[in-house]
């Protein structure tokens, strides 16, 4: 890998693990402060990414739609939400010690009553932040990291770094479930496997658009339709 690959990757994996660790601290939960620290940092680091992308003519191949492309969206979605809610009920299943994880994670994230009220801003921060990861982490990172490993095998080594950028959440959403629990891996395990699952996408597609579709509307859905934890509880 060139020096600036390698400077422009780690930039990515520390800013986002900067970023998400305070993103996620107990002082952060359900303001504004948590959705600019969750979103921000990503926007601006695929700015750049997307201007080096253009400059190569990346981008518009990865970012032009298809016929077929929502399709693959919705299926992807559909597919890790089912994988979600199966590995939250064998992991965290509700009153067990564990379920204080999920607990914690949607307690950051808000009352979901203030996030109807503010749906649709809810919605483009959503779809923003999906666009700005693919285009970040699918994209750009693979593309970079191809350089070192091969094409083969990068998008797996992207989504290793993906997870590895939100390790320090386990910190932060310990801090507002120190009444139990202990660390809390949620979003690191969330991150690779959606990581994988986006990756393995933009690999057999090799494009970025189905991904960006599965991305915001699973997003949506467990945080605006269908949550991994709390339907009927307030949260």
């Amino acid at each position: 890998m060139r020096p600036a690959a390698i400077a422009f990757v780690s930039a990515a994996v520390a800013v986002t693990a900067v970023a998400a660790y305070f993103a996620f601290l107990p002082e952060s939960s359900g303001t504004i402060a948590f959705w600019i620290l969750s979103a921000g940092p990503t926007l601006a680091l695929a700015a750049l990414g997307a201007a080096w992308a253009n400059r190569e003519d990346l981008l518009r191949e990865w970012i032009t739609p298809q016929w077929g492309d929502f399709t693959r969206g919705v299926f992807g979605a559909v597919l890790l939400y089912a994988v979600a809610w199966g590995f939250v009920r064998l992991v965290a299943p509700v009153g067990s010690p564990r379920e204080i994880w999920l607990v914690s994670l949607y307690g950051e994230i808000g009352d979901p009553r203030s996030l109807h009220a503010h749906g649709l801003a809810i919605g483009a921060t959503i779809a923003g932040a999906a666009l700005a990861e693919e285009v970040l982490w699918r994209g750009v990172v693979t593309r970079l990291v191809a350089e070192r490993v091969g094409s083969r095998t990068a998008w797996l080594w992207a989504a290793g770094l993906y997870a590895l950028a939100y390790v320090p959440t386990a910190w932060s959403l310990k801090a507002a479930s120190e009444n139990g629990g202990g660390l809390n891996p949620m979003i690191p395990l969330a991150a690779l496997g959606c990581g994988l699952l986006w990756g393995g996408m933009a690999r057999i597609f090799g494009r970025l658009t189905p991904g960006i579709l599965a991305h915001a509307l699973f997003d949506w859905i467990v945080v605006m339709m269908f949550p991994l934890w709390g339907m009927g509880k307030g949260i």
